[in-house]
């Protein structure tokens, strides 16, 4: 990867599904664009957002509005005109691909087909007709096809450069601000949280997997994967260990206690634990709940459970192996007017603009991409446990913390 000009300020570009109020492009984008608060201050990126593809212009859209505002920002027709400035090459510094809201069609299993692969050659198209990358930040999963994924990232370590990607869970504040200590020994973990599949699941895979990648010997991949929805949740549930097709109930009061928008079971209490005879009458109409069992291959058991109306955000909880202790921490999530959770992921994406290297390993994301692939195939198959031969993802984490403390 060529080395940016660092005797002038980084030109940046965006591609992006759509731009509106609350849109993911929104939240990152704005942030380039103005600064947002981080450790005490204003903090303002040292770059500059100088283009942008909008794939749709729904009612509200901003792009129009942003280009009014911002003299240095263009949009352009097409990715190719967006990263090359409407010239013959590559001409920014980095990349920020937002495949996040819009509308675009559903497939028979659930998953919204998302243009991120798509987005992603266009932009390698150029890279190639340059002879040069830069960076590249992809929101969220790579794709909701894991060979798209996976060739995404062969792509990138073929060709040098910079590849993050993921959610904003694993690097929003935490309560208590806490790491999984590195080599820790654990047996098994347990993610709790709202929303649906193909959406929500990847977060909490992510919230999982920033934890559990710490463990001895770092992340060794997944052996298989079950899947359950509705009934079959309640009925595993009842089941208080791993190897009956349940998981360890500690573990799941742990999340619960943890949580901040734990919805009261009883009427005129305002934060009692429910039993699990309570639980499933809490869940919303059509909204699950939610059960991904899968084994790492070094043998940690997880189980992520979806469960809306239950809960409003994410909890993590794990076991160590041999003192039985239990680590249990919330991921915290301001609301959505703010959504300043979005700050820590836009500065990691700018330190890696700065600095032509990822704080996060690609290898994690690859890893919760095929997870959530596979886990909607699963519940597509009626719930089947699912071999995951290829998701043999071999890594090692980052030993720096990298949620937001301050």
């Amino acid at each position: 990867m060529n080395q940016p000009d660092r005797n002038r300020r980084l030109r940046i570009a965006a591609v992006v599904t759509e731009y509106r109020r609350y849109s993911h492009a929104q939240h990152i984008l704005d942030r380039f664009l103005w600064g947002y608060g981080f450790e005490g201050r204003h903090h303002r990126p040292e770059m500059d957002l100088v283009s942008m593809y909008v794939d749709q212009q729904p009612e509200g859209e901003l792009s129009g509005e942003r280009v009014r505002q911002f003299p240095q920002l263009k949009a352009y027709p097409s990715i190719g005109e967006a990263l090359t400035l409407g010239g013959d090459k590559l001409a920014v510094d980095g990349i920020l691909l937002i495949g996040e809201h819009g509308r675009y069609p559903t497939n028979e299993k659930g998953q919204k087909l998302y243009p991120r692969y798509e987005f992603f050659q266009k932009i390698i198209e150029v890279f190639r007709a340059s002879g040069r990358t830069c960076p590249v930040f992809n929101d969220k999963h790579l794709s909701w096809n894991w060979d798209w994924a996976q060739e995404m990232v062969e792509t990138a370590k073929t060709m040098g450069f910079a590849f993050m990607a993921g959610s904003s869970l694993p690097v929003t504040r935490r309560i208590p601000a806490i790491d999984m200590p590195l080599q820790a020994e654990l047996s098994e973990a347990f993610c709790l949280a709202p929303g649906g599949i193909d959406g929500y699941d990847i977060h909490a895979l992510e919230t999982a997997q920033c934890m559990v990648e710490r463990r001895k010997g770092g992340e060794t991949g997944v052996e298989y994967i079950e899947a359950s929805q509705e009934g079959e949740v309640w009925s595993r549930m009842e089941r208080d260990e791993w190897d009956q097709g349940g998981w360890d109930r500690e573990l799941l009061q742990a999340c619960l206690c943890r949580s901040q928008s734990l919805v009261p079971s009883r009427e005129g209490f305002n934060h009692v634990l429910p039993t699990t005879a309570e639980i499933p009458a809490q869940v919303k109409e059509n909204h699950g709940p939610y059960c991904y069992r899968y084994r790492h291959r070094d043998g940690l058991k997880m189980t992520m459970l979806l469960a809306e109306g239950v809960v409003n955000d994410f909890t993590f909880a794990a076991r160590f192996r041999g003192t039985g202790k239990v680590l249990s921490t919330h991921f915290h999530l301001p609301p959505r007017e703010v959504c300043n959770f979005f700050s820590p992921l836009a500065y990691h994406a700018e330190q890696m603009f700065l600095t032509g290297k990822s704080p996060i390993p690609i290898e994690r994301n690859l890893l919760t991409t095929g997870l959530t692939a596979a886990g909607v195939e699963s519940l597509f198959q009626g719930g089947k446990r699912l071999p995951t031969p290829h998701l043999d993802i071999v890594y090692q984490p980052r030993p720096q913390s990298t949620f937001w403390r301050t």
